[in-house]
């Protein structure tokens, strides 16, 4: 298996090599950010990479968004891109270290599937621990078969089920409808909310 640290990451980024990096945000997400009404949710997207969930939040009105990312390039890229951000809402760190909480939206764009397979239960927990009662979790987790070649490493309606439900209620887990022509039929659509 290969160290997937913050010099993994910031190699991926210095050499280009972000496949994960669609150049903007996904439709499932876009779409599910527009039925959001309530401006002043407390957001946070982790493993944000370059974030353009983030940019179209900001350019939404959302302000009470947080980013994390292990990797330092990404959130170079963001304060150039959104140079009146606040800086103290883009952390450079561990998710697993992070001790804000009280989120009432946690976004999910390929960061799950990005993370050691191992380290699943601990995020399932973690993403608990950060939410607020009834808090929610939602976006996007692939759906291929769990291998050794990640990331991305892949998992199944059962394997999601089987991780999530114990903490969370499933509101929503399907196939994305909406998903980029590259990944058809390889994505799906989440909603969770702590219980």
């Amino acid at each position: 298996m290969k160290k997937l640290n913050k010099e993994f990451w910031e190699q991926k980024y210095e050499t280009g090599e972000m496949g994960w990096d669609i150049g903007y945000i996904s439709t499932p997400l876009k779409e599910y950010i527009d039925q959001l009404t309530d401006k002043n949710l407390k957001i946070l997207i982790p493993g944000a990479g370059n974030a353009y969930e983030l940019m179209y939040l900001v350019e939404n009105g959302f302000s009470n968004v947080f980013v994390i990312d292990i990797a330092k390039q990404p959130l170079e890229s963001i304060k150039k891109r959104i140079p009146n951000f606040p800086e103290h809402q883009l952390l450079e760190g561990n998710f697993f270290d992070l001790a804000l909480n009280n989120f009432d939206l946690i976004l999910e764009q390929t960061f799950f599937c990005a993370l050691d397979p191992s380290l699943r239960t601990d995020y399932v927990k973690k993403i608990k621990q950060l939410l607020k009662p009834n808090g929610k979790l939602a976006g996007l987790l692939f759906n291929f078969p769990l291998t050794e070649s990640g990331p991305p490493f892949g998992g199944s309606i059962t394997e999601y089920k089987n991780l999530f439900q114990g903490l969370f209620k499933i509101k929503t887990l399907e196939t994305a409808y909406n998903s980029i022509k590259p990944r058809a039929d390889k994505e799906l659509f989440f909603i969770f909310e702590s219980k």
